[in-house]
């Protein structure tokens, strides 16, 4: 017995990371999963300009479902951009029409692109918040309405971000928009707990994925040095983090996702979950 047993979820930016980490998590605990992602083709860069590394694939995104399918569950998945809504509502139709039900919605789909605050240009500025914003409002718009159709109760959880408390340089734009996700949880778990449907968020500390694990964040957490490596990058983490491991795996925001989503935080709701080994103390 799983503690998601005939559950679905919805999760975006599903192809790698944080992402296939809580569609495979969630899975191992019963839940069939709707998976999405951008669906790139692998070119740095690719359909978001202002990113600074290579998006997650169709065939990235192909690989997490068969991850989920080889716990036993089924798995739909599709490209879908979070900055298109037509795009979002199709594949979550997709994922009706095969499970006939929705439980769970993670919104997860988010970019990182560091840049000075006023020497970022309106691409940079305007992506980030079109994406890391704006993108979970639509994904909500399109998705938690079947829950709320059910009848059943449910949860949601936005991935947020432990930027929203600290102050870190080159991250004003990000920061912003991980920021402005709050009011948007709290307000939704006031309007949806009459339909016994949880909404919080999870702020996350630096986890390794293909996100943070480039030239670009090297360079953001070291810019002491011309050309930093990941050690570098390491060593910075360290000293940031109170707890003594740095950086976090991808499995520890999913074990928190887990949490917040199952019946062990059922009395959990418009709270701000923070998963950053102590960062921001």
């Amino acid at each position: 017995m799983g503690r998601l047993d005939h559950k679905v979820a919805f999760i975006t930016g599903a192809a790698r990371g944080q992402g296939r980490a809580h569609a495979v998590r969630l899975a191992q605990e019963g839940a069939d999963i709707i998976a999405t992602d951008v669906g790139a083709s692998g070119a740095i860069g690719d359909e978001v300009g202002s990113v600074p590394y290579a998006l997650g694939t169709t065939e990235d995104l192909a690989e997490t479902a068969r991850l989920v399918e080889a716990h036993g569950r089924r798995a739909v998945h599709a490209a879908a951009d979070v900055r298109d809504l037509a795009a979002l509502k199709r594949a979550v139709e997709q994922g009706m029409k095969e499970f006939g039900r929705l439980d769970i919605v993670v919104a997860n789909a988010g970019i990182s692109s560091p840049a000075s605050s006023l020497e970022m240009s309106e691409q940079v500025w305007q992506e980030m918040i079109d994406i890391n914003l704006t993108g979970v409002w639509k994904t909500l718009k399109v998705s938690v309405p079947h829950i709320v159709e059910g009848g059943r109760g449910g949860a949601v959880v936005i991935t947020s971000s432990a930027a929203t408390d600290g102050i870190y340089e080159n991250l004003a734009h990000y920061s912003a928009a991980k920021a402005g996700l709050v009011p948007l949880m709290r307000i939704l778990a006031r309007e949806l707990a009459p339909h016994g449907i949880r909404v919080n968020t999870v702020h996350t500390g630096t986890v390794v994925t293909p996100m943070i694990l480039n030239d670009a964040t090297y360079r953001a957490f070291r810019p002491d040095l011309d050309n930093p490596t990941r050690a570098d990058f390491d060593e910075a983490v360290r000293a940031v983090s109170k707890l003594p491991f740095g950086a976090l795996e991808a499995d520890d925001i999913a074990n928190a996702v887990l949490y917040l989503v199952s019946d062990d935080g059922r009395g959990v709701t418009g709270a701000r979950h923070f998963v950053d080994a102590g960062a921001n103390l």
